[in-house]
């Protein structure tokens, strides 16, 4: 016989009616919920979570500029130098082609004075191939019955090695545009016909990063020195596991490396925070990244007022900034209002915490009320900037070596590759183009920031 009184052949009572209607009703709140927080997720973007941007694939969102209209078309602008190809004076090869016969009456032209030259130009590579340099050491006998060998150069300590434009080139393609080994190998032996193995692109790279050690030193120490850095971290499959790459930056220098935990340990082992007496910008839950909110269209919500004030804010800074003139105190008092309220609101919206969803806006909600002071200290302190765009920017390189190449399979060789990619991004950061910063690498005198 069955359980539900539905199927009885008698009527079920009113009780039991109401006992399943609850049941229905509770059934139909659980599934709203989670048909909520699934549609969440759905939305979840880079923009508004802190999913990475390579996760937005062809459904990527436009991004919200706070850049103001200025009337202008798009592109470039009228007298804008460009970078058309363009010809030079002074060309590697001039080749001069005759005419044949007149065009008119077929006569010979041959000694015929030139009316005029058209000029064009042909930019192209080289033939690419290795140039060989062999260096004979003469040794020569004394009449005392001594012999004595000329010293090698510096830097020539076998009878057969790669010279340090190939150990920069090979860095290069690994560590720069982010090739496997393997793949490192085979383009400089198609490209430039020099034979190496993936395990001399390892060997290269791992004397690369250990000639960095005093150049990490010297960053180090100038970003525990500085009055503002921006700190990150991202994941980073190594040896099968997931690890952490942590970095620390300004706008000048970048210190990365890589450790198998997120929190502390792995924070302590960069070496700058440790010792850092200043204002570090990190991503604590960075308040652009509001989640998505389901409110109706055109309805109020207390996260996109909250988000449009500090937008607001940021305006102000720039401008400030930019002018050299403060901010006036009314307008930061405005929209800092704005802000408090919305947050306050959102704390009252979302207490009952019924959800993940709702959990996660309560959290935000309460963040932001309880570090009002450091999310909006950019808008006292113009040194510190209104996000931590810097550190993703130069942290994404790690993701996008991964997506190029996989996933680094040592600890050690992950802790290399960042090792170099510190010095790249500093390098870049003082202007010095990545192949110049390696070869002086290779050659064992490493490109130094100044320290004064």
């Amino acid at each position: 016989m069955s359980d539900d009184p539905l199927t009885e052949g008698s009527a079920p009572s009113y009780d039991e009616l109401a006992a399943l209607v609850v049941s229905l009703q509770a059934d139909l709140a659980r599934a709203l919920a989670r048909i909520a927080e699934l549609e969440a997720q759905v939305a979840k973007s880079s923009r508004n979570s802190a999913k990475p941007p390579s996760s937005d694939g062809l459904a990527k969102p436009p991004p919200k500029s706070l850049r103001k209209k200025t009337g202008r078309r798009p592109g470039g602008q009228l007298g804008h130098p460009g970078s058309t190809l363009r010809m030079v004076d002074d060309p590697d090869v001039r080749l001069r082609h005759e005419p044949g016969p007149c065009g008119g009456c077929g006569a010979s032209l041959a000694g015929r004075p030139v009316a005029r030259v058209e000029r064009r130009q042909v930019f192209d590579l080289p033939e690419l191939r290795p140039q060989v340099v062999e260096h004979q050491l003469v040794e020569r006998a004394c009449g005392c019955g001594a012999h004595t060998r000329a010293a090698a150069p510096d830097g020539v300590n076998a009878p057969v090695q790669y010279g340090p434009r190939v150990t920069a080139a090979a860095v290069y393609l690994y560590a720069g545009q982010f090739l496997s080994k393997d793949r490192t190998a085979t383009a400089l032996s198609e490209l430039v016909g020099i034979p190496l193995s993936a395990g001399t692109v390892g060997a290269m790279t791992a004397r690369a990063a250990a000639d960095l050690e005093g150049f990490l030193t010297a960053v180090r120490g100038l970003l525990t020195a500085a009055e503002v850095i921006g700190a990150d971290e991202t994941g980073l499959r190594v040896a099968g596991k997931l690890h952490w790459v942590h970095v620390a930056r300004t706008g000048k220098y970048t210190l990365i490396d890589c450790h198998p935990k997120r929190g502390t340990a792995g924070i302590d082992a960069l070496g700058v925070p440790t010792g850092f007496a200043g204002v570090v910008v990190h991503d604590t839950w960075a308040p652009y990244d509001t989640d998505t909110d389901t409110a109706p269209a055109g309805s109020w919500c207390w996260a996109t007022q909250a988000a449009d004030a500090i937008v607001a804010l940021h305006r102000l800074t720039i401008d400030a900034a930019t002018t050299g003139i403060a901010i006036d105190p009314k307008d930061l008092a405005a929209h800092t209002r704005l802000l408090r309220h919305a947050a306050h609101i959102g704390i009252t919206q979302t207490s009952p915490r019924g959800t993940k969803l709702m959990a996660a806006r309560h959290a935000l909600a309460c963040r932001l009320v309880d570090r009002e002071t450091d999310y909006l200290r950019f808008t006292h302190d113009l040194r510190v900037p209104a996000d931590n765009n810097g550190s993703e920017r130069d942290i994404r390189m790690i993701k996008l070596r991964q997506k190029v190449s996989g996933c680094l399979r040592t600890l050690t060789g992950a802790r290399q590759f960042c090792a170099i990619r510190s010095y790249l991004s500093t390098a870049t950061k003082h202007g010095i183009g990545l192949f110049p910063a390696l070869v002086h690498l290779a050659e064992g005198r490493p490109w130094m920031p100044a320290t004064s």
